[in-house]
């Protein structure tokens, strides 16, 4: 505890992060259950952690000047791994933008569309969407501009729309959770201190078995195609589609993070002012525009930073990091309780990079108590994070297929099998000890 902290207030240090949730979080419900349209707006989520905030520097150390406070909580919000979390997450949204703007992700899209044989069409949606979203690197984005075109062909092809609309959920959040440009991914590798590649094996290792058999169970649902599924005028050029491939090759190959923005995003001003796509200013606007979507996460990420440093002043993390011990006898349950944190914060909040900054730091201490190693932590908190998320009645991928599919929200959960399967096997995974290092089998850590 940082000097000048003269009581512990234990779990009572808590409160300001309890006060964010039932603020944000209870009206949301709240305004959900009264049928508002954007219910999660009438509390945003800045007035609620403004509010924990301010009763994290009034209600504590009453003796202390709220200007010592202040300075902790600066600490924490302008601290090294949030100011480069916030850089890159906005290099992210720019680079996103920007080959949206010279057309990338049209093309992307209807590749993806042209090259799915149609008698394997439900699959291919998958597949598809597999490999948009893990290069666009959003979950929302794939869902927004794929579901209606997903849901429209496989109508027209006299198929299951509510099993489309699974598969183009469940393919949003494969790619979300392997993306280098994704918010889960660099909250969850920046805020553990992994590496992009090392995280990026982790996941596929344990996701790619999941995504397999669900290829094969919707190969074997799905059924044949009629000649209606013909995609009829999708033009893509492959040339618009090299900035996302050259980002997904760069970072796997373990050039860091923000040179493979860089190049991705000079590619796409490269290209598209080549083709005549884009002009020079409408390139910078777009990259632009693409930031500012990004700065509610790195402002909000530097507010819960900063709330979390005071949380920690206050003696909560410490009491957090006792409890979550005493009930921790091994290294599995660590796991377990990590991830389990994770995803409840996440179906709580919606918001899985929020539930991954919360449970970053003290997932961080417990990994380095328990000898976890950050890449095995980062994958964890990112998977928990999206299961949730896939298998909630309000999220905004159900919603969208719900909407343009007209289907029920059961309908669409009879065949999501990727979440259920994904959860198996990452608890196979952490029960069982698979995926672990030489280094770690040699040091013994069979807890």
């Amino acid at each position: 505890m940082d000097e000048g902290c003269s009581k512990d207030y234990k779990a009572w240090a808590f409160l300001p992060l309890l006060i964010f949730l039932g603020l944000y979080v209870g009206c949301g419900v709240v305004f959900t259950i009264m049928g508002r349209e954007s219910p999660f707006e009438e509390m945003p989520r800045y007035v609620a952690v403004l509010a924990a905030i301010a009763a994290a520097l009034i209600f504590y150390e009453r003796k202390t000047p709220v200007g010592r406070k202040l300075d902790i909580y600066c600490k924490g919000a302008g601290s090294p791994g949030v100011m480069l979390l916030g850089i890159i997450v906005l290099l992210a949204g720019g680079f996103s933008s920007a080959a949206e703007a010279m057309g990338g992700k049209e093309s992307i899209v209807n590749m993806g569309l042209t090259l799915i044989p149609h008698h394997f069409l439900i699959p291919g949606i998958f597949i598809v969407t597999c490999f948009i979203s893990t290069c666009i690197g959003t979950s929302m984005g794939t869902q927004v501009a794929f579901i209606p075109v997903a849901v429209a062909v496989a109508r027209g092809a006299g198929l299951d729309v509510a099993m489309a609309g699974a598969a183009v959920i469940a393919g949003s959040y494969f790619g979300d959770n392997l993306s280098m440009i994704s918010d889960t991914t660099i909250c969850a590798t920046k805020g553990v201190g992994a590496k992009m590649k090392d995280k990026f094996q982790m996941n596929l290792l344990i996701a790619l078995p999941a995504a397999v058999i669900t290829i094969v169970l919707y190969g074997i649902l799905g059924g044949g195609a009629s000649s209606a599924a013909d995609p009829q005028g999708l033009s893509y050029h492959m040339v618009e589609v090299l900035p996302y491939v050259t980002v997904l090759a760069t970072a796997i190959a373990g050039l860091d993070v923000f040179f493979v923005l860089l190049i991705g995003i000079m590619m796409t001003g490269i290209i598209g002012i080549a083709m005549e796509t884009i002009t020079f200013f409408e390139w910078t606007r777009a990259i632009g525009a693409g930031m500012e979507d990004m700065f509610f996460l790195a402002v909000f990420s530097m507010l819960i930073a900063g709330l979390i440093e005071l949380i920690k002043y206050y003696g909560g993390l410490n009491w957090l990091f006792q409890a979550m011990t005493r009930r921790i006898k091994t290294r599995k349950s660590c796991e377990y309780l990590i991830s389990l944190t994770c995803m409840a914060l996440s179906g709580t909040t919606l918001n899985n990079p929020v539930a991954i900054i919360i449970t970053a730091p003290v997932a961080k201490e417990l990994g380095e108590k328990y000898r976890i190693p950050p890449k095995r932590l980062a994958s964890l908190l990112d998977i928990f994070s999206c299961i949730i998320l896939m298998l909630m009645p309000h999220d905004s991928g159900v919603l969208l297929a719900q909407q343009y599919g007209g289907v029920t929200y059961l309908e669409i959960m009879r065949f999501s099998f990727y979440p259920i399967l994904l959860l198996l096997f990452t608890c196979v995974t952490i029960q069982f000890g698979l995926l672990r290092g030489r280094e770690e089998k040699r040091r013994g850590d069979n807890g």
